[in-house]
C-alpha cells in the first residue's frame, strides 16, 4: 500500500468523526426553532427512503418489475396489509412480471 492510501483512510476517519462530534459539542441548548426540529425529525426517514427506493427498482431483472412491485407494495401497505403480506405480494408481482418480460 502506498502512503496516499493511508492518508485517504485517515482523512475519511477524521471527517466521519467530525460529522458526529461537532453537533454534540456545538449544540448544547435545546433546539426551539420548529422548522429545524421538523427538519431533524424527518432526516432519518428521508435517508432511509433515498437508500431504499433506488435499490427496490434496480434489484430486479428489469426496472419495470421493480417499479410495479413498489407501487403494489405501497398500495397494499396503504390498505392495511401486514409487512409479510406486502413483501409476499411484491415478490409475487416481480416474479410474474419477470416471467412475462423474459
Amino acid at each position: 500500500m502506498r502512503y496516499s492510501t493511508y492518508l485517504y483512510i485517515f482523512v475519511m476517519a477524521g471527517v466521519s468523526y467530525l460529522i458526529r462530534m461537532l453537533p454534540l459539542t456545538l449544540i448544547r441548548k435545546p433546539i426551539k426553532n420548529t422548522f429545524i426540529q421538523s427538519f431533524l425529525y424527518y432526516v432519518p426517514y428521508v435517508t432511509l427512503a433515498v437508500m431504499t427506493f433506488p435499490a427496490i427498482v434496480t434489484a430486479t431483472g428489469t426496472p419495470v418489475s421493480g417499479a410495479v412491485a413498489l407501487l403494489v407494495g405501497m398500495a397494499a401497505a396503504w390498505y392495511g396489509a401486514s409487512l409479510l403480506q406486502v413483501a409476499v405480494s411484491c415478490c409475487v408481482i416481480v416474479f410474474i412480471i419477470e416471467m412475462i418480460l423474459l
